[in-house]
């Protein structure tokens, strides 16, 4: 199967493992605004896997760094591979559902982010346009679908 005629599968398979924090506080989600290639994006707190990191240790780790918040990962929402073939890469995203723990609001916020932001329904869908991939659209809807997995289906074997 071909995503374009540029690109196979083959061709573009080297997976890029990230994580994903979905983090709703009174009916708001948590999003960060970025700066990207593109122009300013938003997209759920995430980031790429670490050597000998856990796929939990990251969510923690990205939402932290990302919008200086503490988060408790408490479900999988989903496991997503979506190929970016302008840039010949595959993501595999594991979006968590996490709650919000601590709150550090004079952290410093890795480079490139704006602002963390927490965004209703409505301003969601105003900001539909400027998500940084269709893995953020995807991620909320599977959340509110009411999509969970229990954390017991991952198994770190080192």
């Amino acid at each position: 199967m071909q995503y374009s005629q540029e690109a196979s599968v083959s061709e573009i398979w080297k997976p890029n493992v990230t994580v994903a924090a979905i983090v709703e506080r009174e009916g708001r989600l948590l999003l960060v605004e970025e700066q990207t290639e593109e122009g300013l994006r938003f997209n759920q707190p995430a980031g790429h896997l670490e050597p000998a990191e856990s796929l939990l240790e990251a969510t923690v780790r990205e939402t932290l760094e990302e919008t200086g918040y503490l988060v408790r990962p408490r479900r999988l929402v989903g496991i997503y591979r979506w190929p970016h073939v302008a840039k010949e890469r595959v993501y595999l995203r594991f979006a968590f559902f996490a709650e919000v723990c601590a709150h550090e609001p004079q952290r410093a916020l890795d480079a490139g982010i704006v602002r963390a932001v927490w965004l209703d329904e409505a301003e969601l869908a105003e900001a539909r346009p400027r998500f940084r991939s269709p893995l953020v659209a995807r991620c909320i809807e599977d959340y509110r679908a009411g999509a969970s997995y229990g954390l017991e289906i991952l198994r770190d074997l080192i």
